[in-house]
């Protein structure tokens, strides 16, 4: 996975996300994840708000030519985190090509949503994970996010039934100026 490549997404992409986004809402189901995502559920049009909008931007990776994941990252998330000071990037509908790539992809896109928080000046990526997954939370944990609340009837799109989800966070490491240790006393 050595030519793994990050970018955001253009006008020219919201049907290959539609895609990715169905094709990984129809594995779910197959291996016992439940109540996650439904094929149809969104459309290209979600995408291209969420590319329109300032508060938000969706990034997808590519190798050998093919799209493979993708993640949506918000500046802001209201629904789920409340008002909340501008410290933070919301990480959301993280997708991997379950078919097409390679283990550890799905971490690899996590990071460089992670890196793009950073570049933005936010020192916390914060996402929201469905209650009921046990192995999607743990996942999160594991990638070093720490459970920090929980959110109970989250509104979803589509006018789908509000859901129950747990909210994670991870503190950023703060970049440090040449000659120093980067601790604070």
């Amino acid at each position: 996975m050595n030519d793994l490549r990050v970018r955001l997404a253009t006008d020219a992409d919201p049907a290959t996300l539609v895609r990715l986004r169905d094709a990984a809402a129809r594995w779910m189901p197959a291996r016992g994840i439940t109540g996650q995502w439904r094929p149809g559920e969104l459309d290209e049009d979600h995408f291209r708000q969420v590319m329109a909008r300032a508060s938000g931007e969706v990034g997808l990776a590519e190798t050998g030519g093919r799209v493979i994941g993708a993640w949506e990252l918000w500046w802001e998330d209201e629904a789920a985190w409340g008002p909340q000071p501008p410290v933070a990037g919301y990480v959301h509908r993280l997708i991997v090509d379950r078919y097409a790539a390679a283990p550890g992809t799905g971490r690899l896109l996590l990071e460089a949503a992670e890196r793009r928080v950073a570049e933005a000046g936010r020192i916390r990526v914060r996402l929201d994970c469905l209650a009921d997954n046990a192995q999607l939370n743990a996942y999160y944990r594991d990638a070093g996010y720490r459970v920090v609340g929980h959110k109970e009837g989250k509104p979803q799109p589509g006018g789908a039934p509000p859901k129950s989800f747990t909210l994670l966070e991870k503190e950023l490491s703060r970049p440090t100026a040449p000659g120093t240790s980067g601790h604070t006393d």
